[in-house]
């Protein structure tokens, strides 16, 4: 199965709310810090939302 490790590489400062949500329920708090899910519709879409706050890559999970 996939993974993908997605990066918070801008602030939620300022953001919308939501956004701030999503980007705390993807479990990242501090700039600069990762996170590996697996690759499925629900993480991919809260990643589509705010996307243009993250850092995405592809893993080949084992």
């Amino acid at each position: 199965m996939k993974k993908l490790k997605v990066t918070l590489t801008r602030s939620t400062i300022n953001r919308i709310e939501s956004h701030k949500r999503i980007v705390r329920s993807l479990g990242l708090r501090k700039l600069n810090s990762s996170r590996i899910h697996d690759d499925n519709p629900v993480i991919r879409g809260m990643i589509n939302k705010v996307s243009y706050l993250l850092k995405v890559e592809e893993l080949q999970g084992e």
